[in-house]
């Protein structure tokens, strides 16, 4: 099992949004570079960190942030955000291979993808391909709509109808290593996973899901684990802030019989 702290940039700073609203956010004292030092001087391995701003340009914006933070620290980061949007399906598959190979040559370890998977499946199949399955990681942002989860992209804020669920089968299906499971409702609000959500994409599919979006205590971890039968846990708040250290929640979780590699 593994807790992830999350960093998301925008303007070149971290922020938290508030369920996925680009305009509904905090920003934090420290830069990306500062916090990702941070989260190693206190023992996390491993770090994901999202381009919001290549979100929403649709191409990798702050690649230096992220060189800057793999060479300087001993970090296992999954990065994602801003891999293109291409409209032109003849050059998509292309482009978005060219982006992952950017990242992971800059010391990437995995590459997640939304929005570009969204528009064409067939960047995961030839992703995995290339590059192998294990450094494939599809993010899905979800939000409840009537009696389903419908995928968000563009950072969270363009709802494309299509049934999160279904997707998360056709992405595994596709080569996907890992998902990145993310309630939009849930993000940033401290209240707990969304663990309809969560588990039941689960019971789906049979790669590692990461829980994502509303951890405000170590309880919501457990559950997030145990309820929601994730693989791993990404919190971000709850660590930045100083509210709980790493050592407090490895030695919660081992409470609870959740054994934590960091």
């Amino acid at each position: 099992m593994k807790v992830f702290p999350a960093i998301d940039i925008i303007n070149g700073k971290c922020v938290r949004l508030i369920k996925g609203d680009f305009n509904n956010k905090t920003e934090y004292e420290a830069s990306p570079v500062d916090q990702a030092g941070k989260y190693e001087r206190h023992g996390f391995k491993n770090l994901h960190v999202v381009d919001l701003d290549g979100a929403l340009a649709g191409e990798i914006v702050n690649l230096d942030i992220i060189q800057d933070i793999v060479s300087k620290f001993d970090l296992k980061v999954e990065i994602g955000g801003g891999i293109r949007n291409i409209d032109s399906i003849h050059t998509i598959i292309e482009r978005v291979l060219d982006d992952i190979s950017k990242l992971l040559n800059c010391g990437a370890d995995k590459v997640s993808i939304n929005t570009a998977a969204v528009n064409d499946p067939n960047v995961v199949v030839e992703g995995s391909k290339k590059f192998g399955s294990q450094c494939i990681v599809v993010a899905i942002d979800a939000k409840q709509s009537r009696n389903k989860w419908e995928v968000f992209t563009h950072g969270g804020r363009k709802n494309t109808g299509i049934d999160a669920v279904e997707f998360a089968k056709k992405m595994e299906n596709s080569g996907a290593g890992e998902l990145l499971v993310t309630s939009m409702d849930r993000d940033g609000t401290q209240v707990g996973f969304d663990i309809d959500l969560t588990s039941t994409i689960s019971k789906k599919v049979n790669i590692p899901l990461i829980a994502s979006g509303g951890a405000g205590n170590l309880d919501h971890l457990v559950d997030g684990i145990k309820l929601g039968n994730a693989s791993a846990v990404l919190a971000a708040s709850i660590f930045h802030y100083g509210k709980y250290s790493l050592k407090e929640a490895k030695e919660y979780l081992d409470t609870k019989g959740i054994p934590v590699r960091i």
